[in-house]
């Protein structure tokens, strides 16, 4: 099976093939409706596939939990190798989702492996003209960010439909994608009770400063992924956020390398990086503070780590393409405008 940095080099490929209703300028940003209890989502599959069929019927039930009615992508118990079905049916179910003007929301079940392989089957004229909130994280990040480019539609890393919904994810969850005001200061979760002071959810303090722009961002393996193809996020003047789980030191270093080169740092406003949960150290090596002091450190725009987004159980919810300020001075992330209607 392949690993991770393999797929993320075989998807590039993938990602070069013929797009369906591209466009060549930045589209002007539009806002889906806020979901409302009551309301239909589409649960599909972009990626991997679940172990177990139980596992789909659980994110089903977690939606109806909220207060939503459910319906699953056509394809979403499919597998073809570790991908739930083949690219193009994984692709349709998702146009057929928006296509649906029963369904006023697209969950993704999970991420994992396979997403940018569906971006050149998605049909973005139809998603332009149905914007409905698409939301996930991890390897959805491709997914998100591709129809933020070639559509201009508000998308959302947040939860999955197989994510822990614990009181501070859902409140967040409710916060920015069921309430058209401004999400505000973004929170971080409470203190564990056998915590003196807050050693979980710290925020790292790398430059200072303050800037405002859109958020843009996710997975940071997704992002290098898409680095030099069509869907690769345009980060001038924005706020760009990353994260990423399971990935040593030095292969957080090449990737933002990666993306140093690529220039998105320099067009960009502000950094936020996240966390890098469970990426132990194997040998002599830098720690990753100091990866992203060495990073970000002489840059000339506010940056910080440490805020409470992507592979953790208590999560944030981002719009993407929504402005926001980052004051790194005072470790504080606001959102400054609705991202939903």
């Amino acid at each position: 099976m392949l690993n991770r940095r393999d797929f993320a080099r075989l998807s590039v490929v993938a990602a070069a093939a013929p797009l369906i209703g591209a466009t060549a300028s930045k589209p002007p940003v539009i806002k889906p409706k806020r979901l409302s209890p009551g309301d239909t989502v589409g649960l599909v599959l972009p990626a991997t596939a679940a172990f177990e069929a139980d596992e789909i019927q659980f994110a089903k039930e977690q939606m109806e939990a909220i207060g939503f009615k459910v319906v699953i992508g056509p394809h979403a118990f499919d597998k073809w190798g570790y991908f739930a079905g083949h690219d193009k049916d994984r692709a349709d179910d998702i146009n057929r989702m928006f296509a649906d003007d029963t369904v006023n929301g697209v969950v993704c079940y999970t991420g994992g492996w396979g997403s940018p392989r569906v971006l050149p089957y998605l049909d973005y004229d139809l998603i332009k003209r149905k914007p409905t909130v698409l939301i996930g994280y991890s390897d959805i990040t491709a997914l998100l960010n591709a129809v933020h480019k070639k559509t201009g539609l508000i998308t959302f890393h947040g939860p999955v439909g197989g994510s822990t919904f614990d009181p501070f994810t859902l409140e967040n969850f409710r916060r920015v994608v069921m309430t058209a005001e401004p999400a505000g200061v973004l929170p971080t979760p409470q203190k564990k009770p056998n915590e003196l002071i807050d050693r979980t959810n710290r925020i790292l303090k790398i430059t200072p400063g303050k800037a405002t722009g859109p958020l843009i961002g996710g997975n940071l393996t997704m992002i290098a992924t898409l680095m030099g193809t069509p869907y690769q996020p345009d980060t001038t003047n924005a706020i760009l956020f990353l994260e990423d789980v399971h990935e040593e030191p030095y292969r957080i270093d090449r990737m933002l390398t990666t993306l140093a080169l690529g220039g998105l740092f320099e067009k960009a406003a502000g950094i936020i990086f996240g966390r890098c949960s469970d990426c132990g150290v194997k040998g002599p090596s830098l720690s990753l503070e100091e990866i992203l002091r060495d990073r970000f450190g002489a840059l000339p725009i506010p940056t910080i780590s440490g805020l409470s987004f992507g592979h953790i159980e208590q999560k944030l919810v981002l719009p993407i393409g929504v402005r926001a300020t980052l004051d790194a001075d005072a470790g504080v992330v606001r959102v400054e405008e609705a991202a939903v209607g």
